[in-house]
């Protein structure tokens, strides 16, 4: 497997890019998490994946392995593919989708494209345990997280706020200061709004 690339940047868009090692132009497939990392310098080097299939062999670049990890992770859960592991990290970093698993965060699952219900359950519940023990993440901090999150959701939805139009924002901001505090959650998002 290829488990590498360090090479020339040829060319740069936000679902793929070429590059070249030692003449030969490799297609990479990337997410937007990693097109947001990529730089213009013409050196680079991409961890990637290799998907073998009947008709096609597919390479995925990451910026990080950490990304490489999910990305494996995701597709280890049945119906998840590897089109639908890239939509989630294009949506999410990879340490935002750690944590809705760790959190049991159905809804944020969800509300990536192409997931349903039972697919968002069945990530949390073949991933969880492999997360919550490889990366260290403190289900405490998880849930408290969630709870943080659930009660600002109240708070605004009393305030006149759909839950709908409230939810990305109070996520957003609880992962950009994850010790927030709940007040601080619902000035930021009153502000915001």
């Amino acid at each position: 497997m290829i488990t590498h690339l360090r090479g020339k940047l040829v060319e740069k868009n936000p679902t793929y890019v070429v590059i070249e090692c030692n003449g030969v132009g490799y297609f990479i497939h990337i997410s937007l998490n990693t097109y947001s990392k990529v730089t213009d310098s013409e050196a680079i080097k991409l961890y990637t994946y290799l998907s073998v299939k009947e008709d096609s062999h597919t390479l995925y670049g990451f910026m990080d392995a950490l990304e490489r990890e999910v990305f494996k992770l995701l597709i280890s859960v049945s119906g998840i593919g590897t089109a639908t592991a890239r939509t989630m990290l294009s949506s999410m970093t990879p340490e935002q989708v750690q944590q809705a698993i760790a959190s049991e965060d159905v809804a944020t699952i969800q509300s990536i494209k192409g997931i349903g219900v039972k697919t968002a359950q069945r990530v949390i519940i073949e991933l969880k345990d492999k997360i919550v023990k490889t990366y260290q993440i403190s289900e405490d901090s998880a849930h408290s997280n969630n709870t943080i999150k659930e009660e600002a959701l109240s708070a605004l939805e009393v305030l006149g706020f759909a839950r709908k139009q409230v939810d990305k924002l109070v996520q957003k901001i609880i992962q950009e200061s994850p010790e927030i505090t709940l007040e601080n959650i619902i000035k930021q998002a009153l502000k915001n709004l």
